[in-house]
């Protein structure tokens, strides 16, 4: 067991519900996931919300939550561990994503641009006596990037293929696709957000029926789409920017798209939620048939390769290519993100940049992250 480089991601995203962990084989170029668990963490999430747009006391509710995601990502990682009969000492580092509560990548109107996770790494070495790399947006924000999105250089060296043009399409909170078209000598990574991906449609689910999703995209389906509210939000200018470029809750929230609904006549809840899911898959559509060569390959990870009615609408929209999960490319689609961040975990360590220039705008390719001894 010793001689394998056994690494460990931890990742929150956008929807707050839980800490994804995985336990991850990094020694062959091909990682082999050996492990997950998801721990729940639905009781920080208003607190974490709130801290994402504005709230009283800021600093003081900040540094309490950065504290309390480092035990809680520790306690994951101890738990996972203790799941496979595996200590400390069989685990070469953690990558911590940590948890996002502002993102403000460069813009016309942001002189300082910046991004900012929690949970402490300092806590996560100490309580699991691991090493853990953390902090791996802000090296390439220096660097006159947008510190996002990082995946795309993950998904270069693990779903590539030669003589192939595949698109890796995640739908988290934000959606974002990276394109491989299995030729980079001649052009380079491509990768961005797209716009929404479950963000808008978990925030009007949550204020209409009380849940935290809209599980298979069920109630989304019963709803008729609104032209009017889609065009809207087609409209948005983010949506027309070239890349690099990057989002976040910052730009597509409950506040924004109230804004959109008080300038149309009264209509149904389900309709809108039908409207947000149309949404989504319209962007990330759109987003991929504006390249050329266009994808024939398409893998779907995130949370939204599990909502079946937008995984149905965007094989439509993307006919003929073929649209799969990521599942039949070895990894399943909800773990994607943590292993990636144990691959970037790697990369830091040996001294390998983890950014893709091409994809953030950063400056060069650099080495992510900081280190924190175990």
């Amino acid at each position: 067991m010793s001689a394998e480089k056994l690494y460990v991601g931890l990742m929150s995203g956008t929807s707050a519900d839980s800490i994804d962990a995985v336990l991850v084989n990094l020694t062959a170029t091909t990682p082999k996931l050996l492990a997950t668990h998801s721990a729940d963490i639905r009781g920080l999430k208003s607190e974490i919300h709130t801290l994402a747009s504005s709230s009283e006391n800021e600093i003081h509710r900040m540094g309490q939550l950065d504290r309390e995601l480092g035990i809680r990502f520790a306690q994951a990682t101890n738990e996972l561990l203790s799941h496979e009969n595996l200590c400390a000492t069989d685990i070469t580092a953690i990558g911590s994503h940590g948890q996002t509560i502002r993102h403000f990548p460069p813009t016309t109107t942001s002189e300082h641009p910046y991004s900012i996770q929690v949970g402490d790494p300092n806590t996560i070495a100490q309580l699991t006596g691991i090493t853990t790399v953390a902090d791996f947006r802000r090296r390439d924000i220096a660097l006159g990037g947008h510190g996002a999105p990082l995946v795309p250089a993950f998904h270069q060296a693990v779903f590539g293929k030669t003589d192939s043009c595949r698109a890796i399409v995640n739908i988290g909170g934000v959606a974002n696709i990276t394109l491989l078209n299995g030729d980079t000598s001649n052009s380079p990574l491509l990768g961005y957000d797209t716009g929404p991906g479950n963000v808008l449609m978990d925030c009007w689910i949550n204020q209409n029926l009380g849940l935290s999703y809209d599980q298979g995209g069920h109630w989304a389906a019963q709803g008729q789409v609104i032209t009017s509210l889609l065009q809207q939000l087609l409209d948005t200018p983010y949506l027309s920017q070239p890349a690099p470029k990057s989002t976040g809750p910052e730009l597509f929230n409950l506040s924004w798209l109230t804004k959109h609904l008080e300038q149309l006549p009264e209509v149904s809840s389900t309709d809108v939620q039908a409207t947000l899911l149309e949404f989504t898959a319209r962007t990330i559509s759109d987003a991929l048939k504006s390249h050329t060569p266009t994808a024939s390959e398409i893998y779907c990870c995130g949370g939204g390769a599990y909502n079946t009615s937008l995984m149905l609408r965007l094989k439509t929209l993307l006919d003929p290519s073929l649209t799969s999960s990521t599942e039949h490319l070895g990894i399943p689609p909800e773990w994607v993100e943590a292993v990636a961040f144990a691959w970037l975990a790697k990369q830091t360590l040996e001294g390998k940049p983890g950014n893709e220039p091409s994809v953030t705008g950063a400056s060069k390719a650099s080495i992510l992250g900081a280190i924190y001894p175990a």
